[in-house]
């Protein structure tokens, strides 16, 4: 069973940095999944579990999650993500350069369920939703750049199609037209950090998820 990297753990929540080619909630079809390892974790220590899964990450994507372990904090991280108080920072590599060092991308996405992709369109629809990000090329290594991404808008497969239509695929991400060989049921994309404002506080809470630690993410500024 593969060891679940944690970053920040408390009574409350447990952040841990995900592993790409798991998926992140408990499913019939799937031996192990991230949510399955947090919950045998928590069962160490406590004889009965909770554990709530706040928001997921695609099986080809690593880095932060967060699964709550009480209901009251799993309602109370939803309205944070609700209310668009939470910014999560990707990083991503790509081997094409984009044409601008940096940039806002607005565009309409179709879920493709059929494929199980994402498909930019030309204009909006019953179907197309606008989606958003911003992104910037913050250093470059001998496979690609290395993009740091924000998205302002939470649509499926939003980084991975609207990077691939900038014309700049996500390094091993063919189901997009990536034609670089990466790991299996992985692709160069990295939840790299979580922000929030806590609701009683207004305290601002970053976790951060260390890098995969392989060639293609060996970058001098990060």
């Amino acid at each position: 069973m593969p060891n679940l990297d944690i970053i920040y753990e408390n009574n409350d929540f447990i952040v841990v940095n995900k592993t790409a080619g798991l998926i992140s909630e408990k499913s019939p079809f799937e031996d192990i999944t991230i949510e399955s390892l947090v919950h045998s974790h928590i069962l160490k220590s406590k004889k009965k579990t909770y554990v709530g899964v706040i928001h997921r990450l695609d099986r080809v994507t690593s880095g932060v999650l967060v699964f709550a372990k009480k209901k009251s904090v799993l309602v109370a991280f939803n309205e944070l993500f609700s209310s668009r108080k939470v910014q999560k920072t990707y990083l991503a590599v790509v081997k094409n350069k984009p044409e601008k060092e940096k940039g806002i991308l607005q565009n309409f996405l179709v879920k493709n369920n059929k494929e199980k992709r994402a498909d930019i369109v030309a204009s909006k629809s019953k179907e197309a939703l606008q989606c958003s990000l911003s992104y910037e090329i913050i250093d470059q290594n001998n496979y690609g750049y290395l993009l740091e991404v924000k998205p302002k808008t939470g649509r499926f497969h939003q980084i991975r199609a609207q990077l691939a239509h900038l014309g700049s695929p996500i390094l091993g991400d063919d189901k997009y037209g990536s034609k670089e060989v990466y790991a299996p049921l992985s692709v160069c994309l990295h939840a790299w950090k979580l922000t929030y404002k806590k609701l009683d506080t207004n305290e601002q809470i970053t976790f951060e998820a260390p890098l995969p630690k392989n060639a293609q993410w060996s970058f001098d500024n990060v």
